[in-house]
């Protein structure tokens, strides 16, 4: 993982939820992408990819629950075409069951509306995604037996 420093995305039609993560394997939420505009949308999506440096793209994909792609893969697989295209990136898709249930149960009930138009739970999506993926990828840390003692 030398030098990875990763961006996942939580993709909306209307909103995008942003996470990062690097080398030190924690992922943490970055602003959501709200513009109502689909090209402002990823003109800040490129700044934040060259800003950042970022070297891989990690995406949320919607997978049913029996493991089949959900109705919204087609949306998201076009959505990954042109992460591809724009940015030269490699485009990992990770399974983002549950993530934004996961993710919108840490928001008190009654905040919950008027939070999911910022953005905040589709970036805490975003960031759960993208833990997951570096979770995958960095060696677990195993305590010396000394240490248990």
């Amino acid at each position: 993982m030398n030098g990875m420093r990763c961006l996942g995305i939580d993709y909306g039609t209307r909103r995008i939820g942003l996470g990062y993560g690097d080398d030190i394997g924690v992922a943490t939420p970055l602003p959501a992408l709200v513009q109502a505009d689909a090209g402002q949308r990823w003109e800040e999506l490129a700044k934040l990819v060259r800003d950042r440096r970022i070297t891989d793209l990690v995406l949320g994909y919607p997978y049913n629950m029996d493991g089949t792609a959900g109705f919204k893969a087609k949306e998201v697989d076009a959505f990954a075409a042109e992460l591809r295209e724009r940015f030269g990136l490699p485009v990992h898709l990770v399974d983002e069951r549950l993530t934004s249930y996961e993710a919108e149960s840490t928001i008190a009930k009654g905040r919950r509306r008027d939070v999911r138009a910022s953005g905040l739970v589709d970036s805490r999506a975003a960031t759960i995604i993208l833990q997951d993926f570096l979770d995958q990828r960095m060696p677990p840390i195993v305590p010396d037996e000394e240490d248990e003692a």
